[in-house]
């Protein structure tokens, strides 16, 4: 399964930035003769709109790449800002230990209980919407999760022999951490990282579901689920289409995400000594 999901995002990805070349119209360009075709009249096919047209005469297809591609790259940057900080946080809690260790899993504990989608709305309409922002602010509030996975990897694999004797060679705890810690610990780290991914992508289509997302000439496949409820009645591919692009997405990444963790984690147990470098 973990193939077939990995697969499946490759061909989205590689659609997604390499299809709207040989397509004849732009995202973002108006066919104002071709306004509100069904994919399935002889007229879009003629035209070029080979899903059809929205209300405006954009071509459906060149839109639902784009939406793919933005909605990806998004989530991709997010979540790796994500990973950062979460990375950060965590290894510094788990090396350092004692009462800073308590405070700053304290501080995580009570970040769980906000309401992470109320924190970024807020920073979308305090500091204005662009995409920039949609980065920091969906990957600020994703990382507490790998913060936690990474602080117990830490506290697991500082006791280890091998660190021990790096400690004992006098080896700096700056030194000990890049060559010895993260190393190992970036395995599990990317696991989580493929987990987040699918999360974020869910966050993002909500905010741009919103309208606090990306933003036109933009879109995303929040934007253009949104667009396609508003004409369910009159065009139902107007919402299944991207509707399912996104739902394959999401389902698609959170197999792989599992899958891998599953394995790492069966490979940990397996070799519980492995890593050692």
């Amino acid at each position: 399964m973990m193939r077939i999901s990995i697969i499946l995002v490759a061909i989205m990805a590689a659609l997604a930035v390499f299809l709207p070349f040989l397509l004849p119209w732009d995202y973002a360009q108006i066919d104002w003769d071709g306004v509100n075709l069904d994919m399935t009249s002889t007229e879009a096919w003629q035209r070029g709109h080979y899903l059809g047209s929205d209300d405006i005469g954009r071509d459906r297809l060149a839109r639902i790449l784009a939406g793919t591609r933005i909605t990806m790259s998004v989530a991709l940057a997010a979540a790796s800002v994500a990973m950062i900080i979460g990375i950060a946080w965590g290894v510094i809690a788990g090396w350092v230990g004692g009462r800073t260790e308590d405070i700053m899993m304290r501080i995580v504990d009570a970040l769980y209980a906000l309401p992470f989608m109320f924190i970024v709305i807020v920073l979308m309409v305090v500091f204005g919407r662009s995409i920039l922002l949609v980065f920091i602010g969906i990957g600020a509030v994703e990382w507490l999760t790998m913060a936690r996975v990474v602080r117990g990897e830490v506290k697991a694999i500082k006791s280890r022999p091998f660190i021990l004797a790096a400690k004992a060679s006098g080896a700096s705890s700056i030194s000990i951490i890049l060559r010895h810690i993260l190393p190992n610990i970036m395995g599990v780290a990317i696991a989580y990282l493929m987990l987040t991914v699918p999360q974020v992508v869910m966050v993002e289509s909500f905010l741009s579901f919103l309208g606090l997302g990306v933003q036109e000439p933009m879109t995303s496949l929040g934007i253009l689920v949104n667009e396609g409820a508003a004409q369910m009645e009159i065009n139902p591919a107007a919402l299944l289409l991207p509707g399912g692009v996104l739902i394959l997405l999401i389902i698609s990444l959170t197999i792989a995400g599992e899958r891998l963790r599953d394995r790492i984690n069966a490979g940990a147990i397996k070799n519980p000594n492995a890593g050692a470098s």
